[in-house]
């Protein structure tokens, strides 16, 4: 089978790169293009994943619609010369691209529906299925829900084992106590009007955990100056174990702090998106991984953090909720294979039995 994946996020390369490693490995061809999104193409580039770049990444929105009607046309000509059987993604152009080529396409979504209201508008009704987390908000036809997480698809135990050795390339010593502090640019189309931490609570975060232990700042793009001392210098394929070792990761980004919770790493996150995301309310409210605040909330949530670093098992009682998520969940990515490749029959056998998922735990 000749398939595409499509990556317009760095998040989406780790979503995506056990999938197309697997599917490389059964013999199938698999296409991967992007756009030219650095911290995409370094990941892409460091998993040794060959790729095809159709274009730039606009952040404006009159710059994302010209910019779309130029990628479905790149994207047309890879379809015909590769003889593209299925597109597989969370990108727009490949919804699209299906009633122009009667490529069939998967879409991948841990969205609720209310939250990215363009993406619903123009990708869910062009695509052929929508694959979901099952906790996610959505009653289309055409969506298929499964029982786990995007961040499941490169973080669950069948996939990710941490290597302790990013401790000494951090230059920490084994068991010292460490936190990450991720913040969010927020530039996609369904940010508008969204905000995280404010610089004056970045520097009280800061004051706060530096007596604790040692700080690192990661951040999608520029850093403010006061802040670049504490800049994380690691490569970015080695985040993750990073985060699994971290003692607590505080931010405004959605992902991140889901990817801490499904590692058993306590996450705080403060943006005006909390209380609206399917994926983080359920990790925080059935399994007690994360705790959301909204940007007026900023009182609550130190106090939050006052109260975890109080914890003298923090890190042991994280694992074990993980552990109890972990219980209730599939390996994603095994799931992920079987659809592609028994695609459209196992979206038939999805749908009269939902229960055929828990084959792949």
């Amino acid at each position: 089978m000749n398939i595409l994946i499509d990556i317009t996020h760095p998040a989406h390369v780790h979503l995506t790169r056990n999938v197309y490693s697997i599917l490389m490995d059964k013999g199938h061809q698999v296409i991967v293009t992007t756009k030219d999104i650095p911290a995409a193409i370094t990941l892409l580039e460091l998993f040794h994943i060959p790729y095809l770049n159709i274009g730039q990444k606009n952040d404006s929105l009159l710059g994302k619609t010209f910019g779309q009607l130029k990628n479905n046309l790149q994207l047309m000509r890879i379809y015909k010369k590769y003889k593209i059987n299925l597109a597989f993604g969370s990108t727009l152009t490949i919804a699209q691209l299906t009633k122009l080529t009667k490529v069939p396409s998967i879409i991948l979504d841990d969205d609720d529906d209310e939250v990215e209201p363009l993406f619903v508008k123009y990708a869910h009704p062009a695509a052929s299925t929508i694959l979901s987390p099952d906790c996610v908000l959505r009653k289309s036809s055409k969506a298929i829900k499964y029982a786990g997480y995007h961040e499941l698809a490169y973080l669950h135990p069948n996939r990710f084992q941490p290597d302790p050795a990013i401790l000494k390339e951090a230059g920490l010593l084994p068991n010292e106590p460490y936190f990450i502090l991720r913040f969010n640019a927020f530039r996609a189309h369904h940010d508008t009007g969204i905000h995280g931490l404010s610089v004056e609570n970045k520097r009280r975060l800061i004051a706060m955990l530096e007596n604790k232990g040692k700080v690192f700042i990661t951040t999608e793009r520029n850093i403010e100056e006061e802040f670049k001392k504490y800049q994380l210098q690691i490569s970015p394929d080695k985040i993750h174990s990073f985060i699994y070792y971290a003692t607590m990761l505080i931010g405004d980004s959605q992902t991140m702090t889901s990817e801490a919770a499904v590692l058993g790493t306590a996450a705080i996150r403060c943006n005006s998106f909390v209380g609206r995301l399917s994926t983080l309310e359920q990790e925080e409210h059935k399994y007690h991984l994360t705790y959301g605040f909204l940007p007026e909330q900023s009182e609550a949530m130190f106090e939050k953090i006052d109260e975890l670093l109080s914890m003298p098992n923090l890190k042991e009682e994280w694992q074990l909720r993980r552990q109890r998520m972990l219980q209730d969940k599939i390996d994603v990515t095994s799931f992920f294979v079987w659809f592609i490749e028994n695609y459209p029959e196992s979206a038939k056998i999805m749908k009269e039995n939902t229960d055929y998922q828990y084959n792949f735990k």
